[in-house]
């Protein structure tokens, strides 16, 4: 995408829309942005962005917008650090740098005629929200489509109003870790929530992504229930830091997470050094 010879200049982008998720003090906001110079932004499910607040630094943020849509570029993120912590205090109007996008992306066209089941806890669900859309929006082409998603309470849920519409398309599973008032969907963490729900047909793919204790125990929930390897997909959020696999600072073995990843296979990452 990137017009400049220098692959690590970014392209000036306006953001549109910014909209609270969760509050507190692990707050996430999705922002939406447009290009100033109106250069197309070509990318696949499941590609990063490097994001730039002039003047704090670079951090590369998983794209939550489905490939589909051309009328804005979205991002969903935590405040977790020093540019996360800048972007919060962005407002519409504001002027971000993008460069990319990179990595590889989920293999949809391999995944036609499967049933897919999406999982997610907290803020993992945005890396895997363009997927999920991608796939709603090309239903025809896959077999049952199934989210599973959960968050420590009800207010750490994101997309909150966007779940409640999936509902009408396809089956959402919903859960929090402790019980509540008014809550009447799953109590308790997402991987009991995916033995609850997962039937393990033979025609399945499952795609997770979380917090790393969460995908562990939910590969292992999927391996109960009769998945191969080669049928469970999740996403790897390495450190990254230039987006084209010189510095280094995302490798695993052989591999850059900017390069190579950040998609794979448990089959794939399983055999990946134990860094990992």
């Amino acid at each position: 995408m990137n017009s400049n010879s220098n692959c690590y200049l970014p392209e000036p982008a306006k953001i549109i829309d910014i909209k609270e998720e969760v509050g507190g003090q692990r707050a996430i906001k999705t922002f939406r942005t447009q290009f100033l110079n109106g250069n197309p932004f070509s990318y696949r499910s499941g590609q990063c962005a490097m994001l730039s607040v002039f003047g704090k630094g670079e951090s590369m943020i998983s794209i939550s917008s489905a490939p589909y849509i051309e009328d804005y570029l979205q991002f969903s993120i935590m405040k977790v650090g020093r540019v996360t912590s800048a972007m919060h205090e962005m407002e519409v109007g504001d002027i971000i740098g993008v460069r990319g996008p990179y990595g590889n992306s989920f293999p949809l066209e391999d995944w036609k005629g499967r049933d897919l089941v999406f999982i997610g806890g907290g803020i993992g669900l945005a890396p895997l929200w363009g997927v999920v859309h991608t796939a709603v929006e090309r239903q025809g082409d896959f077999g049952d489509l199934t989210l599973i998603y959960g968050a420590r309470t009800s207010n750490d849920l994101v997309f909150k109003e966007d779940l409640q519409a999936l509902k009408e398309k396809i089956t959402v599973h919903l859960s929090v870790d402790v019980e509540e008032p008014g809550w009447d969907e799953f109590v308790g963490f997402v991987p009991q929530n995916v033995k609850d729900k997962v039937t393990g047909s033979k025609n399945a793919l499952a795609i997770t992504c979380g917090p790393p204790i969460m995908i562990k125990f939910v590969i292992l929930a999927l391996k109960e229930l009769g998945l191969a390897d080669e049928r469970i997909y999740t996403t790897v959020e390495n450190k990254m830091k230039c987006g084209i696999g010189k510095c280094g600072r995302c490798s695993i073995g052989p591999h850059y997470i900017c390069k190579d990843g950040p998609v794979y296979s448990w089959a794939e990452l399983k055999n990946l050094p134990t860094e990992y």
